[in-house]
């Protein structure tokens, strides 16, 4: 478990708690939240058939997703995150050995990329940290639903036509669903686990809008 944890839940969508907690873990440590790709490889293989796919994760951190997709295989990532500490780690930590993958610092909500210029693209707990905003689950707050949506729009943007987005989180449908039902696309929804379900949401860009 991380050893930097926030007074207050809505903390985790502060850049502050961010900047934070990596400037005090220590260099080298990883965190995964939800699922390990060992967990996933299975499922990630059918969603990303071709090794040469175009990755864009969102709000990378010190997770062990993107270092273990390049060690199978997959060498064409490029991820992002909205704290530059955090990416000068994984810079330093993963430049020499895997040097294909590019590290950004960039918000989800405002990509500094192109149009239609991904294959693929990962969340794996990034959107959950912007729902901790302080309000109703039921009827959450505006800050909440103009953050997810623009990163489920910001996303869609840079995704090329046929494009996935591929989005891992603790969240039921009946939280989730109102903001990656989008005209142009098609949502699939998968449960995983048993005792403590984990729900994948798979956002498909029609190939010809």
């Amino acid at each position: 478990m991380p050893k930097v944890l926030p007074a207050k839940n809505e903390e985790y969508g502060t850049k502050e708690y961010w900047d934070q907690r990596y400037s005090e873990e220590a260099n080298g440590e990883t965190f995964d939240w939800f699922k390990s790709y060992a967990d996933l490889a299975e499922i990630l293989h059918v969603l990303i058939p071709e090794k040469s796919a175009k990755i864009l994760m969102l709000g990378c951190g010190n997770s062990r997703l993107s270092e273990d997709l390049w060690e199978d295989g997959y060498r064409n990532i490029v991820n992002t995150d909205y704290s530059g500490i955090l990416i000068e780690q994984m810079k330093n930590r993963h430049s020499v050995v895997r040097p294909e993958m590019e590290w950004h610092e960039m918000d989800v909500r405002d990509l500094s990329l192109d149009d239609e210029s991904f294959d693929v693209a990962i969340d794996k707990g990034t959107m959950d940290a912007m729902m901790t905003a302080k309000g109703d689950v039921w009827d959450p707050p505006q800050k909440v639903l103009d953050d997810c949506t623009k990163e489920v729009d910001e996303t869609l943007r840079v995704l090329r036509k046929g494009g996935v987005f591929i989005y891992l989180t603790f969240g039921q449908p009946h939280f989730r669903r109102r903001y990656l039902q989008k005209e142009g696309t098609t949502l699939e929804i998968k449960q995983l686990g048993e005792a403590f379900h984990y729900y994948l949401y798979i956002l498909r860009k029609h190939a010809e809008i």
